[in-house]
């Protein structure tokens, strides 16, 4: 029972950072029907901006440290990120939905986008991995036999504060109804007074400002960073928003979840090997039985 229990909180962890990334990809999906592979990508992005900012901040104020550093960083990195964010989506998809390109270009953009911040990354960087630097003091709590730390706690309860702000902005406010009415009809919604282009861009700067927060975390509970950390992680995340129904916000966050409980118990009970092919197979399955994902609805299209 301890063993179980233990691992529960591991993939509570796991799967909090497939949620948060899968979150991004929702979003951008939700309004453009895009799928933005360059988001795992952004995360990467994201882990490295925050490893220089600690790093400047620390040099320039040499007292400071815990909290302050880390809210500090936290604010810097999601504004990085989400200008990040806002200009791809400038230089690179705005361009080619100005055009009116077919959504497959725009898809192959994206990827070309992932490759460019990877290998840009490796390029003045180096291939060598980089060690992320602790910003706050860890504690060790013990409930009976089993052990949880403070960071498990701050990862697991980031991201469900992340899904109940991100379900607020998109249900209750101006701007999240403007993001579901262009998600509805992107060509009506221009003839009703909204600023379309406004509305995409506050939406890549919110999913890449998430992807900041799953960065800093990411970095701080495994603090190795390499430029291509983010691919296979992106993709897993892409693959749980898919599950739990893309563009859905509550599928998105429980597929991440889902994800990360099969990922830990698998790794749990048999050879890590394993882990990869028995997720995904799963996942398959899923997929097979109810195509559109657990939240996700069949919609059809007027030709």
């Amino acid at each position: 029972m301890t063993f179980f229990i233990q691992n529960i909180f591991n993939a509570l962890q796991w799967g909090s950072f497939y949620s948060m990334i899968a979150l991004g990809y929702c979003l951008v999906y939700g309004v453009l029907r895009l799928i933005n592979f360059a988001h795992g990508d952004i995360f990467m992005t994201s882990t490295y901006i925050a490893f220089f900012v600690v790093a400047g901040l620390t040099a320039k104020f040499a007292g400071l440290a815990g909290v302050p550093l880390f809210v500090i960083t936290l604010v810097c990195t999601m504004a990085l990120t989400a200008l990040l964010g806002v200009g791809i989506e400038k230089i690179a998809y705005k361009p080619l939905r100005a055009k009116g390109a077919n959504r497959l270009y725009v898809v192959i953009t994206a990827l070309m986008i992932g490759f460019i911040l990877e290998n840009g990354n490796l390029a003045i960087l180096g291939a060598s991995a980089r060690s992320f630097p602790d910003i706050l003091p860890k504690y060790v709590w013990n409930i009976g036999p089993v052990t949880i730390t403070s960071l498990k706690v701050l990862v697991i309860v980031s991201a469900v504060v992340i899904f109940l702000i991100l379900q607020f902005i998109v249900q209750k406010t101006t701007l999240g109804m403007s993001m579901r009415a262009i998600s509805y009809d992107k060509f009506a919604i221009p003839l009703m007074g909204i600023p379309v282009n406004t509305v995409i861009t506050f939406t890549f700067a919110l999913g890449s400002a998430l992807a900041a927060v799953a960065g800093i975390l990411f970095g701080m509970s495994y603090p190795v960073m390499d430029p291509y950390m983010g691919m296979i992680i992106g993709w897993k995340a892409f693959i749980a928003a898919v599950v739990g129904g893309i563009g859905d916000i509550k599928g998105a966050f429980i597929g991440g979840f889902l994800l990360g409980f099969i990922e830990i118990f698998v790794t749990a009970f048999l050879p890590s090997s394993y882990k990869d092919l028995i997720s995904f197979v799963i996942l398959l399955v899923i997929l097979t039985i109810k195509p559109t994902g657990f939240f996700g609805v069949a919609k059809s299209t007027k030709i």
